[in-house]
């Protein structure tokens, strides 16, 4: 008998189907505005700086560009509720907001072009900040379009559609970029910064996918009646306690739109969220350290443009997808926080096979002459080319088994009633440490050696594995609501 209040499943036809949305399209395109700029300003840029041969701790300490995206929640409520003049009243708030950050990227994409590093970092330098300030910026108003541009039933199917749309940027920014800079450059010469410079200006014209899609999308149906009846309220009395008008608004609107989503999050979860602040932290440590070294190593290990974009851009994208598949299929079967922990212990452990890359920098013949050990010599031939192969398939995969749990969580802790700015807060807070103690990797490689760097990127991932363990005994799951959200709990 089936029970009065049960739901009825979609066929698989109309799970597909979904896939045929107007929006579900739109967050492919907006999904390839976001994850076009992200490695022009971390792998890309990292692998034209050292072909140009800035050393390497000058890289790393570069890679601060992109801390932009770990405090994208401050200035998140701005974006979240403030009109921009003129444009808004002509576009609406969130594509007022998205049209200027992706005018921005291109603007910054054409500054770092027409730069030389060589002759001018600093300003060279300053035009990336500018690209990941206005790609952070982009990234909040389309996770705020996404939530608010279409019900619960679609969110699933605009996640995926978002991420794969990512995900092709990144092929495009990475392999894309690296082969275009090879294409365009005079071979007789090691380096030239007109064969990047026109790469560059290349990747700045498919920011026009984004700008289109803005153009023609629709704008969100946004309802502020609460917040701002709250806002208001709060106004009044401050100003019957004798504050000034323009004081007494500036408080009441930090009240509302900073104030809230944060007191919000520690009355649902108390002591424990310093814990799950702890966790969200340091999650990605382990290969966000790692990876802003990565594509020096590779330079530094004679892998050229064509390998490096062949394996680390295009295939080891494909398999971060697969890992990110195989991972739902993981937390479906056996819940989001035991993944998690498998993708933090696989992230960090994969850092060890690139401690072995680099082993064979001064003995490529070392996994060749245990082979022939056993008697296998001339029927099995390894070299650094092919070790790379295997090496980028385990961290890629394992680096999407990773994403999808964490995301996965991120999303569990999120309450609707604010998930524009504190999902802003959680992104920003998974990067901004590992990405400040990256910035000091190029002089740890310098001071040691590659080997020595791997492994100590590998142990930096353990206590993540603890803090995974005391937030799934310590912190209750599902805590959805607080006093601060009226929202009926859904029965």
């Amino acid at each position: 008998m089936t029970k009065p209040n049960a739901v009825t499943k979609p066929t698989w036809w109309q799970a597909l189907n979904v896939y045929t949305e107007k929006r579900v399209a739109i967050l492919f395109l907006l999904g390839f505005s976001a994850g076009l700029p992200i490695l022009l300003v971390f792998g890309t840029l990292s692998f034209w700086l050292r072909e140009a041969g800035i050393d390497r701790t000058t890289i790393a300490f570069a890679s601060w560009a992109g801390l932009a995206y770990g405090f994208k929640w401050v200035w998140s409520p701005l974006v979240d509720r403030m009109p921009i003049p003129w444009l808004s009243n002509l576009m609406g708030r969130r594509r007022s907001w998205l049209i200027l950050s992706q005018l921005t990227i291109m603007a910054a994409i054409a500054g770092i072009a027409a730069t030389d590093p060589l002759e001018n970092l600093g300003l060279f330098i300053a035009f990336a900040v500018l690209v990941a300030f206005a790609s952070a910026t982009q990234d909040i108003v389309i996770d705020a379009y996404r939530i608010e541009s279409a019900p619960e039933q679609y969110q699933a199917a605009m996640s995926a559609s978002y991420q794969a749309g990512y995900r092709l940027a990144m092929i495009a920014a990475g392999a894309g970029a690296l082969a275009l800079a090879a294409l365009f450059a005079d071979h007789s010469l090691a380096y030239q910064r007109e064969a990047w410079s026109q790469s560059y200006l290349v990747m700045m014209s498919f920011m026009l996918v984004g700008v289109i899609t803005c153009l023609f999308c629709h704008e969100p149906t946004i309802d502020f009646k609460e917040a701002d009846a709250e806002q208001d309220k709060i106004k009044q009395e401050l100003r019957a306690g004798g504050l000034p008008a323009i004081l007494a608004h500036l408080l009441a609107w930090l009240k509302v739109a900073i104030a809230n989503p944060f007191m919000d999050f520690f009355l649902r979860y108390r002591w424990q969220a310093l814990l799950i602040l702890a966790l969200i932290a340091t999650y990605r440590i382990s290969d966000i350290v790692m990876g802003i070294m990565a594509n020096p190593f590779y330079v530094d290990m004679n892998f050229t443009k064509e390998q490096i974009a062949a394996v680390t851009k295009v295939f080891g994208v494909i398999m971060t997808l697969v890992g990110a598949g195989i991972g739902g299929i993981l937390i479906h079967r056996f819940g989001t926080m035991k993944i998690l922990f498998v993708g933090a212990l696989l992230a960090a452990a994969t850092n060890l096979t690139f401690a072995l890359l680099a082993m064979t920098q001064d003995q490529p013949s070392l996994l060749q002459s245990e082979i022939n050990m056993f008697g296998y010599q001339g029927l099995i031939e390894i070299t650094n080319f092919h070790l790379l192969i295997a090496v980028i398939s385990l961290d890629n995969l394992s680096a999407g088994i990773a994403t999808s749990a964490f995301i996965t969580y991120l999303s569990s802790l999120t309450n609707k009633a604010f998930s524009a700015t504190q999902y802003a807060v959680f992104s920003s807070m998974m990067i901004l440490l590992p990405k400040f103690i990256a910035g000091f990797s190029g002089m740890y490689v310098d001071h040691f050696d590659y080997v020595n760097f791997f492994t100590v990127s590998a142990l930096l991932g353990a206590p993540v594995l603890i803090l995974i363990i005391f937030v799934a005994r310590c912190v209750p799951a599902n805590r959805t609501m607080s006093k601060l959200n009226v929202a009926e709990s859904n029965q």
